[in-house]
């Protein structure tokens, strides 16, 4: 008899245990999404920006081939890719400084220029999500023939950005430079 009683008392203060912990528990929202978001791509800016110091102001039209872009135009590529995802993703024209094919301007391979496109295409971006309304995130979109939520679409250049900046990895390396440690968090 005792062993029942222990065994249901037991059981009983398990129940108690995961029932309140489910009653404190708290569904994530949308607004933490956004939060997070911020935080990441916050981070993403500050992580770039090292890379484009570590890149010498003289290296940044280097090419490991001529059939490739150069580091300075990757990263301003980056840039402006930022920029039309994400005015996609929220229903907006692409910023002036986009327009037109400024990876190919002479100016363009010079840091300053390319430091102003980044912080210019990280910005927008940052703005964007802080500022657009989380209720029309899910709604679909189109980006070319691609239709997708909008939240999609925000995590596509996300995606992008992470992507070319991993591709001057190299370009950084074979420079004989160390590129910045990994920004995980």
């Amino acid at each position: 008899m005792k062993k029942i009683i222990s065994l249901t008392l037991v059981r009983l203060l398990i129940f108690i245990f995961v029932l309140s912990t489910n009653c404190f528990a708290q569904a994530l929202t949308s607004e933490d999404i956004r939060v997070q978001m911020i935080k990441d791509w916050e981070r993403a800016k500050a992580y770039t920006i090292e890379y484009l110091n570590s890149m010498p102001a003289d290296k940044y039209t280097f090419k490991p081939n001529d059939s490739v872009r150069s580091f300075a135009q990757h990263m301003v590529h980056l840039s402006q890719a930022n920029a039309f995802l994400m005015s996609a993703a929220i229903g907006q024209k692409i910023p002036s400084w986009t327009q037109g094919d400024p990876q190919h301007r002479s100016t363009a391979e010079k840091k300053d220029s390319v430091l102003y496109f980044v912080n210019a295409g990280y910005d927008y971006c940052i703005n964007a999500i802080k500022n657009f309304d989380v209720t029309k995130w899910n709604e679909k979109t189109k980006v070319g023939s691609h239709e997708e939520t909008r939240f999609a679409i925000m995590n596509k250049a996300f995606e992008h950005q992470t992507h070319h900046r991993g591709q001057t990895t190299i370009y950084i390396r074979l420079q004989g430079i160390r590129p910045p440690q990994e920004k995980l968090f």
